[in-house]
């Protein structure tokens, strides 16, 4: 039997940074789980993130935004930068494509972080010894690796008839599961149980 589970998310997205640490605990608990990271670069500069939106993910579940993040929540957003360094990690460096999502995720909703310089990706990808090239640093356009991810979240969306994100996708042999990630934000280890009744099955 084989399983993967596939993460459709986006770093400035609140509701993916509410559900990575369901992603984290998995990691942890079920290393037989191959886990998929596509960053869907949703957020491309012309969006922003509303207070309504904040609230509701605060409601739900545990994670915090600081006064730095808040103070910016009317700013556009824009995650090319980071779906190009998560997408050169993801490919080259997979073990640590989770570390730096979290790093990142981190910089993002808890310092305040826009991450739309280089500066602000170097300490990260220096802490974890991830050296990308030139290329994975830019925020003009997607590399070719993004695009690829971007182009895999599509496909995979047209079949789960959704754009939501994020959205977890459990995938055993030729059964492709849609994980309900909004039932396990208060208590991530409840998704492990949830992942184990489907591989019992």
């Amino acid at each position: 039997m084989t399983a993967d589970l596939f993460f459709i998310y986006d770093t400035h997205c609140p509701w993916s940074y509410a559900a990575t640490p369901l992603v984290d605990e998995i990691a942890q608990q079920l290393p037989e789980v191959s886990i998929h990271f596509w960053h869907s670069a949703f957020f491309d500069g012309d969006n922003d993130v509303k207070k309504a939106q904040i609230e509701a993910v605060q409601a739900l579940s545990p994670v915090s935004f600081s006064h730095a993040y808040l103070a910016k929540l009317s700013e556009t957003k824009d995650s090319t930068l980071a779906a190009n360094v998560l997408a050169w990690t993801n490919h080259k460096a997979p073990d640590k494509t989770l570390a730096l999502l979290k790093a990142i995720q981190e910089a993002h909703f808890q310092q305040g972080l826009s991450l739309t310089s280089a500066e602000d990706i170097y300490p990260l990808l220096e802490k974890l010894k991830l050296s990308p090239p030139a290329k994975s640093l830019t925020i003009e356009k997607l590399t070719k690796d993004a695009e690829f991810d971007v182009h895999e979240v599509f496909d995979m969306q047209e079949i789960i008839n959704t754009k939501a994100i994020p959205a977890l996708l459990l995938a055993i042999n030729e059964n492709l599961i849609l994980l309900n990630h909004n039932l396990y934000l208060e208590k991530p280890a409840a998704i492990v149980d949830a992942i184990e009744l489907e591989l019992a099955k």
